[in-house]
């Protein structure tokens, strides 16, 4: 390693991309950071103090060498940095623009903890794939061997599925996957706003796998189009990569009321206009924020996805309620200081208790002030009630985001031996990742609940190595039948 290029946490500060100024990027959807000058990339990887126990990489769901990949930015070996990158995650430019890098490999990076600032990493990996592109080092999606007379079919193009059909076909598999939305990508494409995630650098991902030679068919459900035993009967192995979807509900007077709308179906709507679709919820008005009143209740990442595209669309103003305080919510703190500056007003510690209906149509929320208790079950501290701390929030339009939950996939897929847990994710087992249906496999958050984007790679690219050994031993068994 040559020394001097690295270890400059000591003299050197943390700095991330420039952003964008909130009143020159809070009436677009473009991504609100500059990218960074390669001078700059190879100053900030310089940082990194080369840990012997790299705590980044143990606390990153794909295990990433950060630190190698890291080095080779410092020296300038841009190639050989995004290589290593790219080894162990199929899509480094998507992780390093909308992972939770102050939760994962940033929060546990080393000289953080000194007080120094974290790595830049994710700016970093970014920064790196986003110039392969653009100096042509992302190579083509070619088989290593061809075992096209095995055939596979992946249900949801979303990151676990796409992840996984580029294993499969790396191994040469025909590979076909199957998605109800008209594009690839799943919550990558309709769920994320451009803002955080342009959807160019998704759709560039999805058509270097069609050009791999993997077959897409989207407009297509399962249940509807086809059952799960047809399909099993055409492929030899599946798998389910459907993510989570049903809307979690508030059960509060009013919330029927017209103008109370899932946090998906606004996103998907935003996100197809973006696309320059037709989108008649959109025009209408159901679907956009202009010109209204928003409040949006939850506290994860998709609270602040609403937050900040009701601002782009030109709201009169936009609040968010949530039930604990900042310090204790599942979203990005980072999201957080972006929509505030964009000119989002959080109101903690509150709890919608009824929304006012006039005429068929949402005009307020009433809500109630909370404190927080003693811890739940999952640890953290329950909110409670405060007696005589109700209070009201105009409304126009109202955007549950409360998180999502299983659909009810047996029924759906009109396979009642498909067995799920207590929390409706489908049961698989967790060596060969496996559902209760022989050759049927399941991976992602359909499998784990809600999560990250990051987990559903990790999972694309796990259950790929179990699906690879089942197809392995099937063919094993086929051509000593025939030999037989």
């Amino acid at each position: 390693m040559a020394e001097k290029d690295m270890l400059k946490f000591v003299g050197l500060a943390q700095a991330f991309p420039e952003k964008r100024a909130a009143d020159e990027r809070d009436d677009d959807f473009l991504e609100i950071s500059r990218g960074y000058i390669l001078a700059k990339a190879e100053e900030q990887a310089s940082r990194c103090s080369q840990c012997g126990v790299p705590f980044c990489q143990v606390h990153c769901p794909l295990h990433n060498n950060i630190p190698d990949w890291l080095r080779l930015t410092a020296e300038g070996r841009l190639q050989e940095a995004y290589e290593l990158s790219e080894a162990t995650s199929t899509m480094p430019e998507v992780c390093g623009r909308i992972c939770p890098q102050d939760r994962l490999c940033e929060g546990n990076c080393v000289i953080e903890q000194s007080g120094h600032g974290a790595v830049t990493i994710g700016s970093v990996e970014k920064f790196i794939t986003d110039t392969a592109w653009k100096e042509g080092w992302v190579r083509p999606l070619r088989p290593l061997s061809d075992r096209s007379d095995q055939s596979v079919g992946i249900i949801g193009a979303g990151p676990a599925g796409v992840t996984a059909a580029e294993y499969l076909r790396r191994r040469g598999y025909e590979v076909h996957v199957y998605d109800r939305h008209d594009r690839g990508g799943g919550l990558l494409t309709y769920g994320i706003p451009g803002f955080k995630l342009e959807k160019e650098v998704v759709m560039r991902r999805l058509a270097r796998l069609e050009e791999g030679g993997i077959v897409f068919h989207y407009d297509f459900e399962v249940g509807r189009d086809m059952t799960l035993a047809q399909l099993r009967a055409k492929h030899d192995a599946l798998l389910v990569a459907t993510g989570v979807y049903k809307a979690r509900d508030i059960k509060a007077p009013g919330v029927g009321a017209g103008g109370v709308i899932p946090a998906l179906d606004y996103l998907i709507a935003s996100n197809r206009k973006s696309f320059g679709d037709s989108v008649p919820a959109f025009e209408s008005g159901a679907l956009n924020a202009e010109g209204k009143h928003v409040v949006v209740i939850g506290g994860g990442d998709t609270a602040m996805d609403c937050v900040r595209t009701a601002v782009r669309q030109g709201a009169a103003s936009v609040k968010c309620l949530y039930r604990r305080d900042r310090a204790n919510m599942p979203g990005s703190q980072r999201e957080v200081v972006n929509a505030e500056e964009e000119g989002v007003e959080f109101v903690w510690l509150s709890a919608p208790q009824a929304f006012d209906d006039k005429g068929g149509k949402v005009a307020g929320v009433r809500a109630q002030q909370m404190r927080l208790g003693a811890p739940d079950a999952s640890g953290r501290r329950a909110p409670e009630v405060v007696e005589g701390g109700d209070f009201r929030v105009e409304a126009d339009l109202v955007i549950k985001a409360l998180g999502f939950d299983p659909e009810d996939l047996p029924q759906l897929f009109g396979a009642p031996d498909l067995t799920v847990t207590r929390w409706g994710t489908l049961r698989t087992d967790h060596k060969t990742m496996m559902t209760s249906v022989d050759g049927v496999f399941a991976a992602g958050d359909i499998v784990r609940g809600a999560s990250l984007v990051v987990w559903a790679i990790r999972d694309g690219r796990d259950v790929a190595k179990t699906m690879h050994t089942y197809l392995a031993a099937r063919a094993g068994a086929s051509a000593k039948k025939a030999a037989a």
